[in-house]
């Protein structure tokens, strides 16, 4: 582990050591009027401003974002963005600090946000970096974040905003983890591109998600994951690029490097990128997710923790701008000699100080998942799925340190690493640590600076707004959706195909059984959709993950599903039946593959894509990115934390068919 490391810290090192000589070069060459001389003209950025006055000093336009008439060095683009947050940061309030200290949510208002809650949010509490939830169509969401810009630039500092994400251009929404699409690329989920393999292919869907972040106003992307799915039955797989570190350090490289627009850093085109969760979530007790508290532990029972560090080494390699820590406590892990507090990630500094900052030399901004600070009453502890783990409590995980206050939790989780407590609006909470001495003055500047040098790197001290126009025109364009397209259908993964079902011959096809697909997509074809399989000459049958048993972690059908309860329908009605189930975890399909002609499964894919595919004018490309195990029972039997460990699988890891041979492609 430690040549890797070394390998990335050094590249990282080398880059900071180029950019202070630079910095160092312009510092030695000021001249009287105490802006550095420059050996070569600069190259004028493009600025924006609503608020703010543009100034005028040697022929070069600058924003004069603190309205003191004069060039302010923070304002001043020719310096290096440490220089410029070491300034900004001497100006600072201890109040303005705290609020670069947490990562706020903007509150959503029909098809943009509240504005008297915004000027709020960024005038009185000083808080410059959020969370948006908004799924409303590209313009919309680009008028939306230009005028949360607007308000913090109304502000004394001018300090502009960071919006952030979760995924929106996957197929799965789920609350507090994603977004619905709504104008964008349509891809597979993360883990339907570790089914397709090929990291060329992720950048250039990460380049793309770039292009369409950048467009509306969002600079930040909360992924990717970088999480190891050695554990069946957790929720969170479909996140995931699937169970094979090597493979998934590759997926991760590439993402990152996709979203931050290369592996040398930040840049004014970038989105910056905050890999999760560190570290070990994927090894999660009996796939209980930790957003409960019930699924607060991660366990390694296979003594396999340093497996799931190693696709963090790929983000590392790409200089990933941020990482964020798991929720779990990682049940009482002894690794490298150490024993691990029994506490979450965001609240541990031997995994933050010591293995992430320490053996990793990792030095972005490290950003907690969203509540830990918050207070889980015993309705919290209570609480399990179906229900919502946000309640009247609000969302609060603060595992193994349930007994603190929040305030004590603030300070806790900040002098353990963190630099941005993320989902809280009460910067308030830093101040009063610093004010009873739990939180030292020294740890809130050095958070400060790491927030600040990011948003400098990104170019938003010049150039904060977007046009709403071009958001339309970039956002789910023709030529990003035929990228997203044939991700599809290379994730697509052929199971099994009795007698060669698949692909379908057209003639021979004109009425179909289709469960889970538009009938305007069968339409497109000029297909007749029925809705007595009998009637059919085909039969497509979508499945979802079943989510069986008590705590929904079940991963088999039971028969009593509708989805599955179409299939057999079908099946018993005799007409050649295709089962497309969504692979979001590593189902059971025992009962499924025994008597389907075909199982086609699926990460995420179109009715469009499903039915070329089907009817042979694309091909499905992929390969499992995980085993499929062949009941509950072996599934119960496996650990937490080894990969593809189930007794005799129904299907392998790397399985997958081709319609060219028939056999493994």
């Amino acid at each position: 582990m430690k040549h890797r490391t070394k390998t990335s810290t050094r590249r990282h090192r080398r880059g900071q050591r180029r950019a202070a000589a630079v910095a160092a070069a312009a510092t030695a060459a000021v001249v009287l009027t105490g802006w550095p001389a420059q050996a070569e003209s600069p190259r004028q950025p493009d600025l924006s401003s609503r608020e703010a006055p543009i100034i005028s000093v040697h022929g070069l336009k600058f924003r004069d974002l603190d309205r003191n008439g004069r060039l302010t060095p923070y304002e001043d683009w020719r310096l290096s963005a440490q220089q410029r947050a070491k300034d900004l940061l001497s100006r600072m309030t201890l109040e303005q600090k705290a609020g670069l200290l947490v990562h706020g949510t903007l509150p959503v208002s029909g098809t943009g946000y509240d504005a008297a809650q915004v000027a709020d949010l960024t005038g009185q509490r000083h808080i410059t970096t959020f969370i948006t939830r908004l799924a409303a169509t590209p313009a919309q969401v680009a008028t939306a974040n230009n005028a949360v810009q607007e308000a913090a630039e109304k502000q004394p500092l001018g300090i502009p905003v960071v919006v952030s994400t979760d995924p929106r251009n996957g197929f799965s929404v789920t609350e507090g983890q994603t977004v619905a699409r709504n104008g964008t690329t349509a891809m597979p989920d993360a883990i339907g591109l570790g089914a397709a393999g090929n990291p060329r292919l992720t950048q250039k869907l990460g380049d793309i998600v770039r292009r369409e972040y950048r467009a509306v106003g969002i600079t930040e992307g909360l992924s990717p994951q970088a999480d190891l799915a050695t554990e069946p039955r957790w929720t969170r797989i479909n996140g995931t690029f699937g169970s094979d570190a090597q493979a998934v350090k590759k997926q991760v490289r590439a993402y990152v490097a996709g979203l931050q627009d290369g592996t040398d850093g930040l840049g004014a085109g970038s989105v910056a990128t905050v890999t999760k969760h560190w570290a070990g979530y994927g090894a999660q007790v009996n796939g209980y997710d930790s957003h409960y508290y019930y699924g607060r532990y991660a366990a390694f029972p296979g003594n396999n923790f340093a497996t799931h560090l190693v696709p963090f080494t790929g983000a590392f390699d790409a200089s990933t701008s941020g990482i964020m820590p798991t929720y779990s406590i990682l049940k009482d892990l002894v690794y490298q000699g150490h024993k691990v507090p029994q506490v979450g990630s965001g609240f541990n500094s031997y995994l933050l100080k010591d293995l992430l900052r320490g053996d990793y030399g990792f030095d972005g901004v490290i950003v907690s998942d969203w509540g830990i600070t918050g207070t889980c009453p015993q309705a919290c502890l209570d609480n399990r799925p179906p229900a919502s783990f946000i309640g009247s409590w609000g969302a609060a995980m603060p595992w193994g340190v349930e007994d603190l206050t929040v305030v004590q939790r603030f300070a806790l989780t900040i002098t353990a690493g963190v630099d941005q407590v993320g989902g809280s609006n009460e910067p308030s909470y830093v101040v009063e640590a610093v004010n009873n001495g739990s939180l030292s003055r020294s740890r809130v500047d050095e958070a400060a600076r790491r927030v600040l040098v990011q948003k400098f790197q990104l170019g938003l001290f010049e150039n904060p707004y977007v046009d709403p126009t071009a958001a339309t025109r970039t956002s789910g364009s023709a030529r990003f959706q035929a990228v997203g397209d044939a991700a599809q259908a290379a994730s697509l993964t052929l199971l099994s195909n009795r007698s060669n079902t698949l692909p379908v011959k057209a003639k021979k096809v004109h009425k179909v059984f289709a469960y889970g697909i538009a009938e305007e997509a069968l339409k497109a074809r000029g297909l007749k959709s029925v809705s007595d399989p009998r009637e059919a000459d085909l039969a497509i049958v979508r499945l979802t993950d079943p989510r069986g048993g008590s705590d929904l972690t079940d991963l088999g059908f039971t028969g009593k599903e509708a989805d599955y309860q179409a299939f057999q329908a079908a099946v018993d009605a005799g007409v050649p039946t295709v089962a497309v189930p969504k692979l979001d975890r590593p189902l059971i399909l025992t009962n499924v593959v025994d008597r389907a002609d075909a199982v086609l499964a699926n990460y995420g894919v179109s009715d469009a894509v499903l039915l070329q595919t089907v009817f042979g004018q694309r091909k499905p490309a992929g390969h499992l990115p995980f085993e499929l195990p062949s009941s509950q029972k072996a599934v119960a039997a496996q650990l937490p934390d080894v990969a593809d460990d189930s007794a005799k699988p129904l299907f392998r890891h790397g399985y997958g068919l081709s319609y060219r041979t028939g056999g493994h492609s």
